[in-house]
This record gives structure tokens, sequence and C-alpha cells, in this order.
């Protein structure tokens, strides 16, 4: 056990699901597991271990945000030897060429979070998400015939609708950046520090040049397809 964390250590699989929201962990383990067992329940930040197609996988909420997931994530890497996490989360966008439903797959993540200095003790202002990890789910989509978007993500500590829109969308025109969102620089952060594996999926909810939009109420059950395709690529 863990100060956060109430599960045995084999009560937790070396492979993670991890999404942002809890409901969502539930709803994933009650849709798509079999024999899903509930193994964390402090705080409310819902884990369950269970299995899909006979690959023993677990579930696990991060919450929002660098220091949230940073939690989660260190402990699982460091504490029950978890090997490989994917993200699954939603985002927003500034990038005319996303459009809301978009499967978008990180290559690496921007941040100017210091997350790194204090975890690696240097200065990233990227970092890249597993290489090996995201090739199996570039080459899952293409089995299953899903186009996904692969680029360069951000990180923000902001919640994007919080911020000016005009220097976020300079921002993201500078290095076409695909999505913005708030947790996997400091996923990716950590699979480095603790020599694993970590991959981030988002699908885009809204979009900065549109009015459409996943409602809050719709995005737990809107994400399936993404939801699917790390399921898919975890069993390969």
């Amino acid at each position: 056990m863990t100060p956060h964390i109430e599960s045995a250590k084999e009560d937790i699989a070396e492979i993670v699901l991890m999404p942002g929201d809890p409901l969502r962990a539930k709803y994933i383990a009650e849709t798509y597991l079999e024999e899903a067992k509930l193994i964390n329940t402090i705080r409310n930040m819902f884990g369950y271990t269970g299995y899909y197609k006979d690959k023993r996988i677990t579930v696990f909420a991060s919450g929002m945000g660098i220091p949230s997931i940073g939690i989660y994530a260190y402990e699982l890497f460091n504490f029950y030897d978890v090997k490989r996490i994917i993200r699954i989360g939603s985002a927003g966008s500034f990038n005319k060429n996303i459009n809301v439903g978009d499967i978008v797959l990180a290559t690496e993540a921007y941040s100017i979070s210091d997350f790194d200095n204090f975890m690696l003790k240097k200065d990233f202002p990227f970092m890249p998400g597993n290489e090996k990890l995201n090739q199996v789910i570039v080459k899952t989509a293409q089995e299953a015939h899903l186009d996904i978007k692969e680029g360069k993500i951000i990180t923000s500590d902001v919640f994007d609708h919080y911020v000016d829109f005009a220097n976020f969308l300079a921002l993201h025109e500078k290095e076409n950046y695909l999505a913005n969102e708030m947790e996997a620089f400091g996923l990716f952060s950590l699979a480095q520090k603790f020599h694993r594996e970590a991959s981030c999926l988002l699908t885009v909810v809204d979009t900065h040049h549109s009015s459409e939009e996943i409602s809050a109420e719709n995005r737990e059950t809107a994400l399936d397809t993404m939801i699917k395709l790390a399921l898919d690529s975890i069993i390969k």
C-alpha cells in the first residue's frame, strides 16, 4: 500500500490503461473487462483489474493535471512494478486541421512545467511518448481501419478555455500542435525516470475553430473508439 493506493501488489497488472475520470475507469471496467475487481477506492480514484480477451490489465484513474497523474503514475511504476501505461483522455485543439471526434496519438508533449526538473533533474520542454508502444497503437489502428492523427501535443497547467486565446493560438501554430491536455508530460517524464513505457491517446472533444463539442455528460461513453483502440493495442 501507498498513501494513495490501497491495492496489494498482486492486484495490479503490469499494463495499465489510465483515464483521467474515475467514472470513466468504472465504465471501462464494467463495459469491457471480464472478472473486473475494484482494487482502489482511496479518494474515489477508482482502479479495477480484470481481463480483456484473456489479457490481464488494470484500469486506473489519474485525476486531472500533472500533479495528480504524477502521484499515481509514480506509485504504479515505482511500487507496483507496472511496465506500461497508456493514458486515454479528452483534449481540446486550436489546430484548424483537427476536428471534434478525432483521435490523436501523442509523439511528444510540450510543457513549461517544472515536473521534469524535479523528477529527472533536467529541463526538457519536450517529453516523448514511447516509440515502440506508439508503433503498436498505430498498427492496431491501421488493422481496424481507423484514421488517427500522430504528432506533438501541449500539456498545460491551465484549462485552455481559461487562457488568452491569441497567445495559445500562436503557440499552437508555431509547432503545429495537434491538441492540448493536462497530463501527458508528467506521465512521459515518469516513464523516462523509471525506464518504463508510456503512450497517450486523446479524443478531441472541442476545438476553438468550431462550436461543435462533446458535452461533459456524454464524454464518459463518447470515447469508446479510442478506448477500444487502446485495449486492442494492449493485447498485442
